[in-house]
């Protein structure tokens, strides 16, 4: 299974590289501090879990769609989160301290210069928007550091909600979130709706075969499919139970608003997802690329 490389001496996860701040009341990573404004607690490694699950329900009960045989590849998960995405394609708790044999964890920073002693068959990138200063450098990485015919596939949502039926209105507290949360991300330069151009940074990064696809992604029990039920009730938990991670930080510092402003809103983000007669979703894009042979 593949990792990420680094552009130093790597630190195993049982070094003290596992350092953490306490922000907001909420825990943070201390590497490169400031870089990722979302907490790494028990609270938020759970929620990353589910958020696992409901990609990979959406996408047909699968890992990647990209066309490739994983099996023994070198493989690379950028931004792994608790690493349930390799544990599960290795076959066989944040990042366990064991693994299959197949899988290996590192802790660096993704947009620095990678050095790999050899390139890697196919790179995945999941649920990374708000984390990434300079997406089309990443690309650019990404491509130098496959092999030839090797493949990219990056996943995430377009962060603009939105709704088929007209029922969810601009000044829905929901919208109010996302809009601030992009707003706070712009300000430190590290946009937090990246999807909307992977394909044409895909594409200028030299990819061929390069594609799209969308995704439905509800919020609420509201959808009569039963697969989109299932995620848009898991959606609806996210939002209740993550609202405060996200916004605690970025608000708070970037924003500046005050602890009062922050407690309204996010008790308004909470009224909000639990009205039925309100239909938000999301579209998740999927974008695959192939490196030339």
């Amino acid at each position: 299974m593949g990792r990420f490389p680094s552009p130093t001496a790597s630190d195993s996860l049982r070094s003290s590289i596992v350092q953490y701040k306490w922000r907001h009341g909420r825990r943070y990573h201390a590497y490169h501090e400031g870089q990722y404004n979302f907490p790494n607690d028990d609270e938020e490694q759970d929620r990353l879990d589910m958020i696992h699950h409901v990609f990979y329900r959406i996408i047909g009960d699968r890992l990647f769609l990209a066309p490739f045989k994983p099996n023994g590849k070198r493989i690379l998960d950028l931004g792994t989160g608790t690493g349930i995405w390799p544990i599960q394609l290795g076959d066989d708790p944040i990042q366990p301290q064991w693994a299959p044999p197949n899988v290996k964890f590192l802790v660096d920073d993704v947009e620095l210069d990678w050095v790999e002693p050899e390139p890697y068959d196919y790179i995945h990138c999941k649920y990374m928007a708000g984390s990434i200063k300079d997406w089309p450098r990443l690309v650019r990485q990404i491509y130098d550091n496959l092999e030839p015919g090797g493949w990219f596939e990056f996943v995430e949502s377009a962060n603009t909600l939105l709704s088929e039926d007209g029922s969810l209105k601009p000044d829905n507290a929901m919208v109010t979130m996302m809009n601030s949360l992009m707003e706070a991300c712009e300000k430190i330069g590290r946009t937090m709706d990246p999807a909307p151009n992977m394909k044409g940074w895909v594409e200028q990064a030299g990819f061929e075969n390069v594609t799209q696809q969308t995704f439905k992604l509800p919020i609420g029990s509201w959808p009569k499919d039963p697969i989109l039920k299932e995620c848009g009730t898991l959606m609806r938990i996210n939002f209740l139970d993550g609202v405060e991670g996200s916004t605690a930080a970025l608000f708070r510092d970037v924003l500046e608003w005050s602890q009062e402003e922050v407690t309204v809103l996010n008790a308004q983000v909470r009224a909000a997802v639990r009205d039925r007669d309100v239909h938000p979703m999301f579209n998740v894009l999927v974008v695959t690329g192939q490196k030339p042979s």
